[in-house]
């Protein structure tokens, strides 16, 4: 006889930061007394099913994504649109049989706009409801908000007050369904010795991860100080060390926690759920945004003009005159983030 509530959970396969950020909020459901099942591909899957061992997971097939190392984002996805919209419709049809087959009582998707039901209460999560485009604006707006609309509720992964997103999250125009929740972090603060003078986190879809993990690993090997990269790949284990410098396939959430605390410059891109973990850590980084990923190059920007992150291009790095560069940036400063009222928001599953 069930007698817990069951919730699906589901990051999109963008990368791995939708997974990173759900953790939290997984870890609160089972704390809650909530059973937790996990849909996700990719790596995002390898991801949780680290972090969650004992919780069940579904293969649930991602968007597949892909950049062109010579074609304009922005061109890119427009002609990804239709793969797009036909997964959108393929999870939305799966959902109905996931619920029904593995009696989920309730829906957190991670920008999975398919994933709405009619059947069981439904949450999007997103921090982007105004996403940056340099055409089609409106269009593309609309688009967003005709899928979060289907959903029962759609929960902001910022703070008004803080607003760290920016206008990514504080358009002058929003569904009526909004619930703000604060910006999450799996990651806590606490004293501990530097270690490492660069700490390069390498993410994102591919082939920008893969160039950029290049031009790090060509920097860093030759360099005095210590330094470790980390590539974003929790399909394999693996590690390996070129004089002064470590490579890591991956690192769990404590390890990673711990990594970021013990080194002075984080090197990384300037996605939402790594600035979040920045943020309440309290660090000094150099942003490389991904080619081409509107989102990313509107928040290097905005804490560039800030004083409180360097950024360089991709196209235009330059590790010494970056290295440099940012000694003169402030960096992230640490506060305590007010603790989310989770019986409240996870009581529309009841």
């Amino acid at each position: 006889m069930k007698t817990k509530k069951r919730i699906l959970v589901a990051p999109l396969d963008w990368g791995i930061g939708h997974a990173t950020r759900c953790i939290s909020i997984i870890k609160a459901l089972i704390e809650n007394g909530y059973e937790v099942v996990i849909a996700a591909d990719n790596r995002p899957l390898h991801l949780l099913s680290t972090e969650f061992p004992k919780t069940e997971i579904i293969r649930l097939e991602g968007y597949n994504i892909t950049y062109s190392r010579n074609i304009p984002m922005s061109i890119n996805m427009i002609f990804q649109i239709p793969k797009i919209l036909l997964q959108i419709r393929k999870e939305h049809i799966n959902l109905d049989e996931i619920i029904k087959n593995y009696n989920i009582d309730g829906v957190i998707s991670d920008n999975r706009y398919g994933l709405h039901s009619k059947k069981v209460p439904c949450v999007f999560i997103t921090h982007q409801l105004e996403i940056k485009s340099p055409y089609f604006t409106k269009h593309i707006r609309n688009f967003n908000y005709n899928y979060i609309n289907k959903f029962d509720f759609c929960w902001i992964i910022d703070d008004k007050e803080t607003n760290l997103a920016g206008s990514l999250s504080s358009p002058k125009i929003q569904p009526k369904n909004t619930i703000y929740i604060g910006t999450q972090s799996r990651f806590n603060y606490k004293e501990i010795k530097k270690k490492y003078d660069f700490l390069a986190i390498v993410s994102g879809p591919e082939p920008q991860r893969t160039i950029l993990e290049r031009g790090l690993i060509n920097c860093l090997k030759i360099r005095e100080e210590k330094s470790l990269i980390v590539l974003g790949k929790p399909e394999i284990m693996s590690s390996k060390k070129i004089g002064n410098l470590e490579i890591k396939s991956h690192l769990n959430s404590d390890e990673m926690n711990h990594a970021i605390l013990e080194s002075k410059l984080i090197i990384c891109r300037p996605g939402y759920s790594t600035i979040m973990d920045l943020k309440k850590l309290g660090c000094h980084a150099f942003f490389i945004p991904t080619p081409g990923q509107t989102e990313q190059e509107y928040l290097a920007s905005r804490f560039y003009k800030k004083n409180i992150c360097y950024f360089q291009k991709q196209s235009e790095f330059n590790f010494n005159e970056g290295i440099l560069a940012c000694k003169s940036f402030k960096g992230f400063s640490k506060i305590k983030e007010p603790s989310n009222n989770w019986q409240e928001l996870f009581s529309i599953f009841n």
